[in-house]
C-alpha cells in the first residue's frame, strides 16, 4: 500500500478539495513543486495554473488563480486567492479575458493599468493551458 498523506485546497470561498493522496504538483513561483508524503516543511507562493492530486493512479486537476503552498511531512495545503475544479474552466472566457488583457495592455494608459492587464493575461494564458492539459490526458 502505497504511503499517503492529507490535502486541502480551500479558497476565500470554499474548501474544494480534502482527502488524502499519493502525490501533490503545485505551480510554484520558483517552479512546479512535487509533493509526496514525508515532504520537507515548505512554504511558497503560488503563481496561476494547475494543481493536481493523484491517488490509486488517478488524477484530479485543480485551476488556482494564486495564492499560498504550506507543505508539512503528513499535511499539504493550498490556500488559493481562487480555485474551481479544471473540468469546470470556460474555454470561451478563459479566451475572451486574454483577448480583453491583450488589448490593455497595447493601449497602455498607465503602468498601474499594464500591471493589471498583465496578471490578468497570466491568469488568462495559465485556464487555457490547464483546459489544454486536461483534455490531453482524456484524449479529447
Amino acid at each position: 500500500m502505497a504511503m499517503t498523506m492529507h490535502v486541502d485546497i480551500v479558497s476565500a470561498e470554499e474548501s474544494i478539495y480534502s482527502g488524502t493522496v499519493e502525490m501533490v504538483t503545485a505551480p510554484a513561483d520558483g517552479g512546479d513543486v512535487g509533493i509526496m508524503p514525508r515532504h520537507t516543511p515548505l512554504l511558497t507562493r503560488l503563481r496561476p495554473g494547475e494543481v493536481t492530486v493523484e491517488k490509486g493512479g488517478e488524477k484530479q486537476a485543480f485551476f488556482v488563480s494564486g495564492g499560498v503552498l504550506e507543505v508539512q511531512p503528513h499535511v499539504t495545503t493550498v490556500l488559493a486567492d481562487s480555485a474551481v475544479r479544471a473540468r469546470d474552466l470556460d474555454e470561451a472566457e478563459a479566451q475572451k479575458a486574454k483577448e480583453r488583457a491583450e488589448r490593455a495592455m497595447a493601449d497602455q494608459k498607465a503602468e498601474l493599468d499594464y500591471a493589471s492587464a498583465q496578471a490578468e493575461l497570466a491568469e488568462a494564458v495559465a485556464k487555457l493551458q490547464t483546459i489544454q492539459r486536461l483534455r490531453q490526458r482524456s484524449g479529447i
